[in-house]
């Protein structure tokens, strides 16, 4: 199964990450992806850049090397109805849109809490994919996450970083529980790297590990097809 798209990176502008686009893009192609998204963490995250770099992102090409780039952002949670941290005149701008849950911008809350600021953005007009659903720290209710992610058209991430030994999220269990779940209500998704430096892009390393001990469908992933993500885009 070739995976020729990863649509969550991270540059200079996030904050804590450490590669210019032009970077990214480069990894992406040297890698042989088709399409790559970035997708830097809006304001409210600690460090991270100015509204107006958002606004701005018309400048960047629309191919590099190549590679088709898709300009986005990745939008924070910052409560339990599900608003974002973007106005809807930056998110009409954008080519896509993650919306995740981050310590820095909200409080860990219980099941019930979490589970309705996840929906409350996945009904969020502009929000195309929910970011590391896997996170541990914030318990979901996947039954009703995956239920309102197929009715609204909102892919659902299998986030590679999450999987990392080394990091922090430690989301192996809870995707792998997502994953289940998924498959048997016909529900797509999306991996990604969620790059935090070029080098990172397009590694799908511990993603394919699980995806293949599962059994996931390879028609539910929209990793091996532009096609397949634009229509969920299009969708939205």
């Amino acid at each position: 199964m070739e995976y020729i798209l990863d649509v969550h990176t991270h540059t200079l502008a996030s904050g804590h990450a450490y590669s210019t686009i032009q970077e990214v893009v480069e990894q992406a192609a040297k890698k042989g992806l088709e399409l790559v998204a970035i997708t830097d963490h809006a304001p409210s995250m600690p460090g991270a850049t100015h509204m107006f770099y958002f606004s701005n992102t018309t400048v960047i090409p629309k191919y590099i090397y190549g590679v088709e780039v898709l300009k986005g952002i990745e939008a924070n949670i910052i409560n339990y109805n599900g608003d974002i941290d973007v106005d809807t005149d930056t998110l009409s701008q954008l080519d896509i849109v993650i919306a995740s849950l981050h310590p820095p911008c909200i409080d860990f809350g219980d099941i019930e809490e979490n589970t309705n600021a996840i929906i409350g953005a996945i009904k969020n007009p502009y929000v195309n994919i929910i970011g590391h659903p896997d996170d541990g720290r914030y318990p979901l209710d996947y039954d009703k996450v995956i239920k309102t992610a197929k009715e609204y058209n909102v892919l659902l991430e299998v986030n590679n970083s999450s999987m990392n030994p080394k990091g922090f999220r430690k989301g192996t269990a809870n995707i792998k529980i997502m994953l289940e779940k998924c498959k048997k209500e016909n529900v797509s998704i999306v991996i990604n790297s969620d790059a935090h430096i070029s080098f990172d892009v397009g590694n799908f390393e511990y993603a394919k590990r699980l995806i293949k001990e599962v059994n996931f469908p390879e028609e539910l992933i929209v990793n091996t097809s532009k096609e397949k993500l634009k229509r969920f885009l299009e969708l939205k």
